[in-house]
């Protein structure tokens, strides 16, 4: 006798399983990582909380990091700084504030898609931070002044305007960093502009005192 069943359908095919490669197991890790040290102090995150995170054992995190928290830490900062490092490597080509602006869309852009691992970055005053850590941080700000000295076409920078700029870095930082805490505002567009208006206006006011610094006014008031 054949018997018909009623109102059953195919059982869909179980998905196959994939095994991550380990650059894409380790990004996971750094990902996971990234997420809590943004969120909470670094000595307050465990790594059984980045093997939660990560849907994984904690045995696999330490096969990864065998350092344990403070290697994980600093490979995570290291993550995001490469990322912030590569926002700044502008093309030398069309006026420098136009580039200044296109080199900030990608800093902002990765700051708003990035907020964890921006945040984790900058995160200061932890008991796991150490001369690698804050060297990891000093080395963005570092790059992004070289990368705006090179569009000066500067190559011997005096200390007024070294400072200049390292000041403005560290503006950049911090206003970052607010537009976070203020739910992103103003808008990308006007905080992007704002950014760059105000490197021009301390430029300025160095130009007060610095030859070096009032040669490149004159030259960025060309491009106005």
């Amino acid at each position: 006798m054949r018997v018909t069943l009623r109102f059953m359908t195919p059982q869909a095919p179980t998905p196959a399983y994939r095994r991550l490669s380990v650059e894409e197991r380790r990004v996971q890790l750094l990902d996971a990582a990234l997420a809590l040290f943004a969120h909470r102090p670094p000595e307050e995150v465990s790594l059984d909380d980045v093997a939660e995170q990560a849907g994984v054992s904690r045995p696999l995190v330490y096969r990864y990091f065998p350092g344990g928290k403070q290697q994980l830490y600093e490979a995570a900062l290291s993550s995001a700084a490469d990322e912030l490092r590569l926002c700044f490597d502008e093309p030398r080509e069309g006026p420098l504030l136009a580039r200044l602006s296109r080199a900030l869309d990608r800093y902002l852009t990765f700051v708003d898609e990035h907020d964890t691992g921006f945040s984790a970055l900058l995160r200061g005053g932890s008991v796991v931070e150490t001369s690698q850590t804050s060297g990891i941080v000093d080395g963005v700000r570092r790059a992004a002044a070289d990368h705006i000295m090179r569009h000066l076409d500067v190559a011997e920078p005096g200390p007024r305007l070294r400072m200049t700029v390292r000041m403005w870095i560290t503006a950049v930082e911090a206003a970052s960093l607010i537009w976070l805490d203020e739910d992103k505002q103003p808008p990308f567009d006007e905080l992007r502009d704002w950014l760059v208006e105000q490197f021009l206006a301390v430029l300025t006011v160095t130009a007060r005192r610095d030859p070096q610094s009032a040669a490149l006014v004159e030259t960025l008031a060309a491009d106005l």
